[in-house]
């Protein structure tokens, strides 16, 4: 898959527990000039469902784009990255860690498990938008991915 025509629709899957969180990412993705379709799950037990097509997630489709908070219910962002890194048929979905930690110690452990990029969350309503804007623009603008 090249970089995405800006009429193509995009599947994100936002792993986000945080209410004011996923308004902010849909708010910041509904002003972005690509056509996405955000699936939105609360934790990381849920994701990998969503992952694997299963329960009530049989017709979920192939996320283009992963954004992963690390500090998750059930199961936490890291493990969540672990598995979906480990998997040969998911591991080349883009997995962008957007969350509060600014710990090296979280920054290292992630890139570990290969995210493919780590972002902190800004506090800031505006600064929230623009990075929001950033992702969008540079991996589903310019990025080259694979199908």
């Amino acid at each position: 898959m090249s970089a995405h025509n800006p009429a193509d629709l995009i599947e994100i899957l936002l792993v986000e527990d945080n209410p004011g969180d996923v308004r902010l990412t849909r708010e910041g993705l509904k002003e972005a000039k690509m056509v996405n379709n955000l699936h939105v799950v609360m934790d990381g037990v849920e994701a990998m469902d969503f992952l694997y097509k299963r329960g009530k997630y049989t017709d979920a489709p192939r996320p283009d784009m992963i954004l992963l908070d690390l500090n998750l219910p059930k199961k936490d962002g890291r493990e969540v990255l672990a598995e979906i890194k480990a998997d040969d048929d998911l591991k080349r979905i883009p997995v962008v860690v957007l969350t509060v930690s600014q710990a090296e110690e979280d920054i290292m452990k992630t890139y570990n498990l290969h995210a493919n990029c780590y972002i902190s969350k800004p506090v800031d309503f505006d600064q929230f938008l623009k990075v929001i804007h950033s992702i969008d623009n540079f991996w589903l603008g310019i990025v080259n991915l694979p199908d």
